[in-house]
């Protein structure tokens, strides 16, 4: 650091530091230790105090950087680690923290070039290379990701996140007994890993093996008897004790897992659903004039509400996962975000929205009366309901709707139409592909329904 090194950092002493002057070698160490012990708004104060002093100080603005992002400052985040990398351009570790935040904000070209950048500075950098692993299989690249992923492992051979990564790749592939492999190798690393533990049983229950899934969901139990996954996964297997919708805590657990990488995930899925509830309301002949209250109910990390929001004169999302709404604030597109459950926030907004969408959250419903009728309710005359479900064909032509294996359920096309009607809706039903899932399409359904006058006489839901 030169003479520069140790000026007096003033302000940046800690309670626990010796009362002298530091370094900026010192101030820095002291702030990286806070950051990992997610002290954040200390670390905060002594970057700002380093860098008050050096502006250009490279390492600094890199970790100021990584902290603006784990507060919720991805745009700031970005600008910061790019100007470390001006400054000191041959970072390895840097580049891939780049694309990490790159990644977290759907900027996959650009995060790609970063991983590709980590890798040149440094080829056995495996954190890039499962990373690179993941957009390539996101870019339809499946042969390029397996090797991306098994570069990451021969690099290092108790990377977890590269196992899984491979083992979610070889089931989209239909190669399941490699996927089992992967998985088990997961849990041999890190025994309680819920993610593994789910993938490896659903992975046997596509090869007929549905009770060494059971085996795996039981033994789980035996460990955590109220694990809401695993309850919930076992009904799906077994058929037995199947919910009625999927509880709070398997949604809360589910999405606030995965909240940072959700929109990379859908996006290695093809995911289609926000359009088609966006052509659904384009052809619905609303004008996206800002004119409507809209609900959009799930709203998750926000992808319905770049398609909404042109119609929106107030845009309210609601979910149960505090990590998605995290996500969908950053969008700077939503008046309100709200963490509630959807059928009790729409019993207590009665006559509220004009239009209410909900893209891929009524999957985790079995039963949807309770709320059908609520959104009927929750609708102003002439109002608007669209939604996306995942279509139960096949089997039993009387069901209403199922548990499938993978967790979420489905539902057939003559059980939506009946609640619709019995809600005064009239109702619109189109079949449509919602996403890409281990190599085959999921059939599902994309509803329109228009609130006729005899909603509005509906009774009050308890």
């Amino acid at each position: 650091m030169g003479a520069q090194g140790r000026r007096n950092i003033g302000d940046m002493q800690q309670s626990e530091a010796p009362e002298r002057e530091l370094s900026l070698g010192e101030a820095l160490s002291i702030a990286i230790v806070l950051q990992k012990n997610a002290q954040l708004v200390e670390a905060q104060k002594l970057y700002e105090g380093i860098l008050k002093i050096a502006p250009d100080h490279a390492e600094a603005l890199h970790f100021v950087g990584v902290l603006a992002h784990q507060q919720g400052r991805s745009d700031d985040a970005i600008a910061l680690i790019e100007r470390s990398l001006q400054l000191a351009p041959d970072h390895a570790d840097w580049y891939s923290n780049l694309g990490i935040i790159l990644q977290a904000q759907s900027k996959l070209d650009d995060a790609i070039s970063a991983y590709r950048r980590a890798i040149s500075l440094n080829p056995d950098h495996a954190n890039a290379h499962s990373n690179l692993g993941v957009l390539l299989r996101g870019a339809g690249k499946p042969v390029e990701a397996e090797n991306a992923y098994r570069t990451a492992i021969r690099m290092d051979a108790a990377h977890i996140d590269a196992y899984h990564n491979l083992g979610v790749l070889l089931t989209a592939l239909n190669r399941h007994e490699e996927a089992v492999a992967c998985f088990c190798k997961v849990i041999t690393l890190r025994p309680k890993h819920r993610e593994a533990r789910k993938l490896m049983a659903l992975a046997h229950c596509t090869i007929g093996e549905i009770d060494a899934a059971v085996k795996i969901f039981e033994e789980w139990l035996e460990e955590e008897a109220a694990d809401p996954i695993a309850l919930h996964m076992l009904a799906a297997c077994t058929g037995r004790n199947v919910p009625s919708r999927a509880s709070h805590a398997y949604v809360v657990e589910t999405f606030d897992s995965f909240a940072a990488s959700f929109e990379s995930k859908l996006a290695s899925l093809s995911y289609r659903a926000p359009a088609l509830i966006a052509a659904a309301l384009e052809q619905s002949g609303l004008v996206p004039v800002r004119s409507l209250d809209v609900l959009d109910a799930g709203c998750g990390t926000g992808l319905c509400g770049p398609l909404v929001a042109p119609y929106a004169r107030r845009l309210t999302g609601v979910d149960l996962s505090a990590g998605m709404l995290a996500q969908a604030k950053e969008k700077h597109l939503y008046d309100d975000l709200v963490k509630r459950e959807l059928t009790e926030y729409l019993r207590n907004h009665a006559a509220a929205f004009d239009l209410i969408i909900s893209a891929d959250t009524l999957v985790y419903f079995g039963d949807l009366q309770d709320f059908i009728r609520a959104a009927a309710r929750a609708l102003r005359p002439n109002g608007l309901l669209i939604f996306t479900l995942e279509h139960a064909s096949g089997g039993d032509a009387a069901i209403d709707y199922r548990l499938e294996l993978h967790g979420r359920y489905s539902h057939s096309y003559e059980y939506v139409k009946r609640l619709l009607d019995a809600a005064g809706l009239v109702p619109d039903i189109a079949h449509a592909e919602l996403r890409i899932e281990s190599g085959a399409p999921v059939a599902g359904l994309v509803i329109r329904a228009a609130r006729s006058d005899a909603a509005i006489n509906l009774p009050c839901l308890p």
